[in-house]
């Protein structure tokens, strides 16, 4: 102002010129402060993101083993059933037992869940990391096998037909196995191993023939395969790319 009075205009120049540059200096640095927080963050999300997608690369496999293993047990039960092929008692009922199993892991979403209900996904810099995880987390294939395991008309049947005291000596000796996430040895024939039932020859017999005596049951496990089968062709056909990106994850974090 004092500039202005006396008509200073030099210094008026000058002073101008300097407030405008701190403005823009002022405003830049504001710029770089947030810049390099969003890189803070966005090295901390992929760190995060990468963690949990490792963790659902091990689940895609569990589950790919897993059910792999189901869909086994349900030709061997239907093959004996319908005299294609021959099993023993125990056989029998194991087989059929583990038909009708299901599983269902959590999913590892809470980094990907926070990233996009804040509007934050773009922190995700990796364009493939980015495809990964949304091919990962808006699958519903293994959300869909779960639940069709849980409202198999087959499952129902069997349950019916078998004791109670049958069917927990049968989760209890032949029964899914516990596996530490992450355990890819672990995940191999998950539940296609090698069991014998606790049980006296004669309750096991007895199982056995209410199994071959139901009509119905042979209709139903047929369904089961064929439903099995349109999944798990789902899962490995289907899911490709999801499937692609997991693995890569799943390596980097061996290395």
């Amino acid at each position: 102002m004092e500039g202005l009075r006396e008509q200073n205009w030099a210094s008026v120049s000058v002073e101008f010129v300097l407030l405008v540059l701190g403005v823009f200096l002022g405003i830049q640095v504001a710029n770089w402060n947030e810049d390099l927080a969003d890189d803070q963050r966005s090295t901390e999300f992929t760190a995060r993101l990468k963690a949990d997608l490792r963790v659902e690369a091990w689940k895609y496999q569990y589950l790919l083993e897993y059910y792999t293993d189901v869909l086994a047990h349900a030709e061997r039960a239907a093959d004996a059933l319908d005299g294609t092929a021959l099993l023993s008692d125990e056989d029998l009922v194991i087989s059929a037992y583990r038909a009708t199993q299901y599983l269902g892991v959590p999913a590892q979403r809470a980094t990907y869940d926070e990233l996009i209900s804040t509007g934050t996904f773009a922190l995700i810099r990796d364009p493939e990391l980015r495809e990964a995880a949304t091919g990962a987390y808006t699958a519903v294939i293994f959300d869909t096998l779960r639940d069709e395991g849980v409202a198999s008309r087959y499952r129902g049947v069997f349950r019916t037909l078998l004791p109670y005291r049958v069917q927990r000596q049968l989760a209890k000796d032949c029964g899914d196995r516990l596996i530490e996430v992450g355990d890819y040895a672990g995940v191999k024939d998950s539940l296609d191993y090698p069991c014998k039932v606790d049980l006296p020859i004669e309750s096991i017999a007895s199982a056995a023939a209410a199994l071959r005596s139901e009509p119905s049951l042979l209709p139903l496990l047929r369904l089961r395969i064929a439903d099995m089968d349109t999944r798990l062709s789902d899962l490995t056909l289907f899911n490709l790319g999801a499937l692609d990106g997991l693995r890569r994850l799943a390596q980097e974090g061996a290395q």
